[in-house]
């Protein structure tokens, strides 16, 4: 359009030109003079649309070369924030793997301090229950658990100091999960101890044989172990899943074990959130002044506990809620048959009101059917735990497996 223009002014002068000298020198000459003229003045005007073009030309160039530079240098920054992310991952990772290879080698130590325990103990009930109590192993026949109920005290031992010193020990998870919703909120990690043959000892068979022996640190400890790696696990993929850890009224009272035990929770700190101690109520009841003490250091750390296998509900909510207790677990048929004889100061409808108030989430255990969920609904229970919503099931063995290795899914396998 502006070189339209330029080419009509041109030619607008050149023709007043040639009309102006066609009046004062004739028709021809004012002719030729008024062409020449427009010639002339075409050249000048392509000159300067050049020179403007030239001048546009390299301006857009210049703004190449600036939003280039600016694209490398975005290119280049976002390289070394890739390169950063990088460093900070693999420094993240190595100090993850160490953290890993760190638990595998107080695992070993603690592992070798329990051995001494472990024999001095199997040798001193051995000789308490004497040669005629002890059975012989032959050949076994029938089920698993059956050839364990026949077991003399003295073979049983022999049978789980075999389990801890190989490391069988299973850890075995059972799903919590909140009402009415049943959205899966905890876990709670049961061990398991394994015969040579493969036979699952359960807690009720080993409890009354190994403590006595002085043995649950030992199984406490593995499972310890175990709740923290599998924690890690779970928190890779959700921080809002949780784990109970059952720790038993032996190792709260042992003066070796405990201590070793805060160590290594106040390394582990991190997790608070996610690790739940778990004890009996027996063990709190027992506990004394020194058990009392640990409770309130671990508490102290940051780990919430918990409270199961209560028997009488005439308990001081307010000690402990300074203690440090957040759960109290209560089995579903003390609730649902209104809490007659269980010793509660208030009505099971407004058991949860109370708990509420001094900061105790209530969990209905040996939950088994459907009817007894909708009873529980009645008393505005939030938590459940029991067969009709999981059974326990054992974590694989891959899935606490050893640094270096890809972090896999938590998986199971059917007990038993």
């Amino acid at each position: 359009m502006t070189r339209f223009l330029i080419m009509l002014t041109c030619l607008f002068a050149s023709a007043t030109l040639g009309t102006a000298l066609a009046l004062f020198t004739g028709w021809p000459l004012g002719i030729v003079s008024g062409a020449l003229a427009f010639l002339f003045t075409q050249q000048m005007s392509a000159s300067f649309v050049r020179r403007h073009d030239k001048h546009a030309t390299a301006r857009e160039i210049a703004a190449l070369r600036r939003m280039s530079l600016e694209f490398e240098q975005s290119l280049n920054a976002s390289r070394h924030r890739m390169d950063d992310i990088a460093t900070q991952l693999e420094v993240r990772t190595d100090a993850q793997s160490k953290k890993i290879v760190s638990e595998l080698k107080v695992l070993e130590s603690l592992m070798r301090e329990f051995a001494g325990r472990v024999s001095k103990s199997a040798r001193a009930v051995q000789d308490q229950i004497g040669p005629e109590q002890t059975m012989q192993t032959g050949r076994r026949q029938g089920s698993a658990n059956a050839y364990l109920a026949t077991m003399g005290e003295s073979d049983l031992l022999e049978t789980i100091r075999a389990s801890l010193e190989e490391n069988r020990v299973d850890l075995y998870l059972q799903p919590i999960v909140s009402l009415p919703q049943r959205k899966l909120r905890y876990y709670e990690a049961l061990s398991r101890l394994r015969a040579e043959d493969g036979s699952v000892i359960m807690p009720a068979q080993y409890i009354k044989v190994a403590a006595p022996a002085g043995l649950m640190s030992v199984v406490d400890n593995l499972l310890l172990f175990r709740c923290v790696q599998i924690v890690r696990r779970l928190t890779q993929k959700s921080r809002e899943i949780g784990v109970f850890c059952n720790i038993s009224g032996d190792t709260l009272a042992d003066a070796e074990f405990f201590p070793q035990f805060l160590d290594y929770m106040q390394a582990n700190r991190d997790l608070a959130s996610q690790i739940i101690f778990e004890f009996s109520q027996e063990a709190v009841l027992k506990a004394g002044a020194a058990g009392e003490m640990n409770l309130a250091h671990l508490a102290g750390l940051g780990f919430a506990l918990s409270m199961d296998h209560v028997e009488t509900l005439a308990l001081d909510f307010v000690k402990l809620k300074s203690m440090g207790f957040r759960h109290l677990k209560v089995r579903a048929d003390i609730i649902t048959l209104g809490m007659n004889g269980a010793g509660a100061a208030v009505a099971a409808e407004d058991f949860k009101k109370l708990l509420s108030r001094h900061g105790l989430n209530l969990i209905a255990e040996r939950v088994e059917d459907e009817k007894t969920v909708v009873q529980l609904l009645d008393y505005t229970v939030d938590y459940a735990q029991g067969f009709l919503f999981g059974e326990p099931r054992a974590v694989r063995e891959d899935a606490t497996r050893a640094p270096g290795e890809a972090a896999p899914v938590v998986q199971f396998r059917k007990a038993g």
